[in-house]
């Protein structure tokens, strides 16, 4: 009880210093910048703005209630994570759904964990922490790690180091943004999974995709049962090999005799009218001379 006492105490008194315009803390050098960057503070919750950078862009209301209930009986037991942009001014990095709970609940103040950052450090710090530690869907976690690609400019090597990912994870993750805006919704609305929209990935016209997805909906399509439809449609059953066609009797012992009397390799063609081809092979000139003498021979 004593510990919580001055847990609470120093909370207090790191409050009181955030709050003396002669104390303001802008960077990590500043004076009495150690008792306050790294700690947790009691900060006004009206002190905090929401971060721009927040990955998150939708909160399920039924789950951020609950959330709100369990604060209510056993508080903010861990700390949000702001950084102090302003004199008594701060933007959340992470934490959104503890911060959104506790002003549902009409908390005055929230435990929050300091930070001095610049803007890209604070995207960074959103966007790995909520990639790292929360539920977000998997479009959301493929924006992040895009945002994160494009604006920090790392690459996707650098950035599975970063967020203790496989590069083939993160490759998975990205190739959902090729996919059509709806089926990306959907996907975000929780009517199909990952694994759907990844055998969708493999259909490179949209509109083929949509015609996919909306049978995956209607008929409530497994992954599995996705992928086989997606491999049909990719390498449709080839027609059947032309059949091959059967040379008139005629044609054929004609063929059969004109090869033993030449002693040559003789092949016919025959089509549907009834015309066709004798084709006699040699082998080189003296061959053709041969064959030619034995056909005027039967003249």
């Amino acid at each position: 009880m004593a510990k919580a006492t001055k847990k609470q105490a120093l909370g207090r008194g790191l409050s009181a210093l955030l709050n003396d315009p002669s104390n303001d803390i802008k960077s990590a050098s500043d004076k009495n910048a150690d008792k306050v960057v790294g700690n947790i503070v009691e900060l006004d919750i009206t002190t905090i703005e929401v971060n721009p950078f927040q990955p998150r862009t939708s909160f399920n209301e039924e789950s951020l209630r609950e959330l709100a209930s369990s604060i209510k009986e056993l508080g903010v037991i861990q700390p949000i994570t702001v950084r102090k942009i302003d004199f008594n001014k701060y933007q959340l990095v992470s934490g959104e759904r503890r911060f959104r709970a506790s002003k549902l609940i009409g908390l005055a103040t929230i435990p929050s964990y300091i930070r001095i950052a610049n803007d890209q450090e604070s995207l960074e710090m959103a966007l790995v922490e909520n990639i790292q530690r929360q539920d977000l869907d998997p479009i959301e976690i493929a924006l992040s790690y895009q945002r994160l690609i494009e604006e920090i400019e790392v690459t996707q090597e650098a950035l599975s180091d970063r967020v203790g990912k496989n590069r083939s994870t993160i490759a998975n993750y990205l190739r959902l943004l090729k996919l059509d805006p709806i089926i990306q919704t959907g996907m975000r609305d929780g009517f199909i999974s990952m694994g759907h929209g990844r055998a969708l990935i493999n259909i490179d016209d949209t509109n083929e995709q949509l015609d996919i997805y909306e049978k995956i909906l209607t008929e409530k399509l497994s992954v599995r049962e996705t992928e086989a439809i997606v491999r049909k449609h990719k390498s449709p059953t080839q027609s059947e090999a032309p059949k091959k066609k059967i040379v008139p009797g005629f044609a054929s012992e004609a063929k059969n005799e004109l090869s033993h009397l030449l002693n040559s390799k003789v092949d016919v063609k025959v089509s549907a009218s009834g015309k066709g081809q004798l084709t006699v092979a040699f082998t080189d000139k003296e061959d053709l001379q041969r064959i030619l003498k034995l056909i005027k021979s039967e003249k």
